[in-house]
């Protein structure tokens, strides 16, 4: 049919040109003749446009072109001046299926070697070189951290995991400062008092998380093949799964928090409800390859995400439906690189950042729930530098007016912490509200009781638009250590023993 329709449009186009010159002959090249001739020349031109309308249509009947428009189709990333980064950390040599880096909207952490468990905790906005032995340092466990995580909720609680079979909170002081504004290093204290401590692993705690929407509520994994979902307000825990079978490769929540996913080395990827600590669904091997298996939820689509490795070693990457997970929506096959790849999500502009451990490539790949549900940006970023560990900040934390869109911290044998920032090209310096739909805020959704008892609600967001920066506000709840707890106790005897005095001195009773 298509060849039919490009022999008879020149052959028209043909016609018309014969007809049109003759008339113009006729008229003998008078001003009258040019009009004509361009009006004679309609047929031809609407006999073109047929054909290109017929052949763009039979092209989406076989899909072999498609057009598609994307706000983050062009989105790049360029490497930061060496000013712009963070250097002069000595790695802890642990390894393990962590991040190895975790970041909230102000601070960033990485472990470092060392006994009692040091961790570096880095101002997003003072990068400079650190310098061991002066600079201020988080350090009380009693074996090497093995992971990390912020608090959603405040930027300045970090929670810790160690071989000691402990998690630690701590609260990081407002006046903290590792590296002044001139990138030099600072001479500061360590801090060494925990706000609280979470008993109950038997074995070294491999990985944490918190609940995405309840307050104070985190889940670990340990080396005993358990995962625990703590109150760390009350320094319990509300629920214990205690038959993963082997090692706990990764562990999320889902964007309402009312489940977790956990991928294991027995090949199993287990989808639990948080509550009660059992299995609500699960995966019988996802991937047939012997790589870690690493998962992200897909917003609210009932939707996941699980990356891994194929028979023949390949990387590869599978969606699958929630609702149905006897064969994946999706298979797609990445390349044939050995490292670990971890996958990073932005539940507000659905983009997926692909980073594999040991390699310097990051994939951006946008998300669309339905077929062919992922679509890919552009090249990334590519450089020669491994990665050790990879992490992303939180929406908060970004430059908006420079639209950027995500920020990537890249870890380092060698080179430090990399900031890698995505940025969406536009020629206007207001704000970009298409670009940056309200995020998740500070704000829990419920409490850690309204949780339990079955509250289910998503994250309350907040806009980022700086203009509006007053609307969002925050209910922040501190915490104190005991150390500071216990100085308050003393102070408040004094004043009681002083008062018990003067009443005696006066003859009154009490």
């Amino acid at each position: 049919r298509t060849i039919q329709v490009v022999v008879r449009s020149y052959q028209g186009i043909f016609l018309c040109v014969l007809n049109s010159l003759s008339l113009v002959e006729q008229q003998q090249r008078r001003i009258i003749g040019f009009p004509l001739f361009w009006l004679s020349l309609l047929p031809s031109f609407s006999l073109v446009g047929c054909f290109f309308s017929h052949a763009f249509c039979c092209s989406n009947e076989n899909n072999m072109f498609k057009l598609r428009t994307s706000k983050y189709r062009h989105v790049f990333c360029d490497d930061p001046k060496p000013e712009h980064t963070f250097t002069g950390y000595r790695l802890s040599t642990v390894t393990g299926d962590q991040a190895y880096i975790s970041a909230s909207a102000k601070y960033f952490s990485l472990a470092l070697s060392g006994g009692g468990g040091p961790v570096a905790v880095g101002r997003h906005d003072r990068p400079g070189r650190f310098e061991i032995g002066r600079c201020s340092i988080v350090q009380g466990h009693k074996g090497s951290v093995l992971d990390m995580d912020w608090n959603p909720f405040d930027d300045s609680m970090l929670a810790t995991a160690s071989e000691d079979t402990t998690i630690k909170l701590w609260g990081i002081p407002d006046e903290w400062e590792p590296t002044g504004e001139d990138g030099n290093a600072k001479s500061g204290e360590r801090l060494s008092d925990s706000l609280t401590d979470l008993v109950g692993h038997r074995k070294k705690v491999t990985l944490l998380k918190f609940n995405p929407t309840a307050a104070n509520v985190l889940a670990s994994t340990s080396a005993d093949y358990t995962v625990r979902v703590w109150d760390i307000e009350k320094g319990e825990a509300v629920s214990t799964f205690s038959d993963m079978g082997d090692l706990t490769q990764d562990l999320i929540w889902d964007v309402r928090g009312d489940s977790y996913a956990t991928s294991c080395k027995d090949k199993t990827v287990r989808i639990m409800d948080a509550r009660l600590g059992t299995v609500a669904s699960s995966i019988d091997t996802p991937h047939e390859g012997l790589k870690s298996v690493k998962l992200v939820f897909l917003g609210e689509t009932g939707k996941l995400l699980s990356v891994g490795a194929s028979k023949q070693s390949a990387r590869e990457l599978k969606i699958w439906d929630l609702k149905n997970l006897e064969k994946p929506l999706l298979t797609e096959k990445i390349d044939t690189a050995s490292g670990v790849l971890m996958p990073m999500y932005d539940c507000d502009t659905n983009v997926i950042y692909l980073s594999g451990k040991g390699d310097g490539i990051i994939r951006p790949y946008e998300f669309e729930d339905k077929a062919p549900y992922l679509h890919k940006l552009n090249d990334g970023y590519r450089s020669t530098v491994p990665t050790k560990g990879i992490c992303m900040v939180p929406k908060r934390g970004l430059d908006v007016m420079k639209c950027e869109s995500a920020r990537l911290l890249k870890l380092t044998n060698n080179q430090g912490v990399i900031p890698l920032s995505f940025v969406v090209p536009r020629k206007s310096d207001a704000f970009q509200d298409d670009i940056f739909p309200d995020c998740s805020s500070c704000n829990p959704a419920h409490t850690c009781e309204e949780w339990m008892a079955g509250s289910s609600k998503p994250p309350e967001t907040m806009c980022l638009d700086p203009a509006q920066a007053g609307s969002n506000k925050t209910k922040k709840k501190t915490f104190k250590t005991v150390a500071q707890l216990q100085k308050e106790v003393d102070e408040a005897n004094k004043r009681i023993e002083y008062l018990e005095q003067k009443l005696t001195e006066n003859n009154i009773a009490f």
